[in-house]
């Protein structure tokens, strides 16, 4: 059992993740950058026990300038590559530039993913964020712990689960996760503690039968993601004892298969001041880019200079391979 090691009082058996790619000779490195993940700051109207990126209703200094994005849009006009722009937070929307920024995109043919977490379509001054939505077909990638208020709630605070039903029905109403139209919506299951995932299709289906029988709510995947060791859920793992023994538990379950398919392959990570990262975790971490390559939008001529980069690594990278493997797009294998 992976706490019987930790509460023998044996030190565990998990090493650096660089060194396990050594030992199995493998090794990371970069394609072509398809994907941009910006981080548009962490304004947001929760504060998740999960969240990686510490987010807050109080966090208003750290949001991205226009004249930020403005380079992010120069520079993808240089980038043959990039297909997909997808708008992470905090609560993204709640930045100034937000609607802009993805008319912008789409006027460039760029596909547009918003890291949504429901609630905030709710709030007064975003009444009609969801129509902006619809109208610009962003995909819609929503944060939904459970199909079960609980444990919702015991992650995300009391009512959000109510809210967040009610942002569904109103993005159903929409066109949103039905089936022929053009509206993409996907949620986001995070375990509440410190295990892995389960199945990603098997509870995709649990999922749409319980949320259509319940409250009427169809969506179109179900993605899985592994609650990383780092930030807010780092200090919840430190805090109860058990960060060793959740270390543990993502060495014990690797998945090589995972390697190949990991995000930071074909995605880079901006920060909300223009840093350049190797993927969402790494920038919350300060890991930067490998010394060779830019670290800032501003020192930068074109995204596909990184292409075949090297990647910065950390223990926390066994979270994106335990298990099925785990991205921003869900579970990486069939495992």
């Amino acid at each position: 059992m992976v706490g019987s090691v930790v509460e023998s009082g044996r030190e565990p058996s998990w090493t650096i993740f660089e060194k396990k790619l050594r030992t199995i000779g493998k090794d990371l490195s970069r394609g072509n950058v398809e994907t941009l993940q910006v981080n548009l700051g962490k304004l947001c109207n929760q504060a998740c026990l999960h969240c990686h990126v510490e987010a807050g209703p109080n966090k208003t200094k750290e949001n991205m300038t226009k004249e930020t994005i403005e380079r992010i849009l120069f520079l993808l006009d240089q980038s043959l590559f990039v297909k997909t722009v997808d708008l992470t937070g905090g609560a993204p929307e709640m930045n100034v530039h937000f609607q802009w920024f993805v008319k912008e995109l789409r006027k460039r043919h760029i596909d547009v993913i918003d890291r949504c977490n429901l609630t905030v379509l709710l709030l007064p001054q975003y009444e009609l964020m969801a129509q902006f939505l619809a109208e610009n077909k962003v995909r819609i990638v929503a944060s939904l712990p459970c199909y079960r208020s609980r444990n919702v709630e015991k992650q995300r605070g009391t009512g959000v689960f109510d809210e967040s039903i009610g942002a569904l029905q109103r993005l159903n109403q929409l066109g949103y996760g039905k089936e022929g139209s053009e509206l993409g919506l996907d949620l986001v299951y995070n375990p509440v503690g410190a295990s892995l995932p389960p199945s990603q299709k098997s509870l995709e289906v649990t999922y749409k039968k319980n949320l259509f029988d319940d409250f009427g709510i169809v969506f179109n995947r179900l993605l899985t993601i592994t609650n990383m060791p780092i930030k807010r859920f780092l200090y919840q793992l430190k805090r109860r004892g058990n960060y060793q023994e959740y270390m543990q538990l993502l060495f014990d379950h690797f998945n090589i298969a995972a390697i190949d398919s990991v995000m930071c392959r074909n995605t880079l990570s901006i920060s909300w001041d223009g840093k350049i990262f190797d993927c969402d975790f790494n920038q919350m971490l300060g890991l930067r880019v490998d010394r060779q390559f830019s670290h800032s939008i501003w020192d930068l001529d074109n995204f596909a200079e990184f292409q075949n980069g090297r990647i910065t690594l950390g223990d926390h990278c066994y979270g994106c391979t335990a298990g099925a493997g785990s991205s921003c797009g869900g579970a990486l294998t069939d495992n």
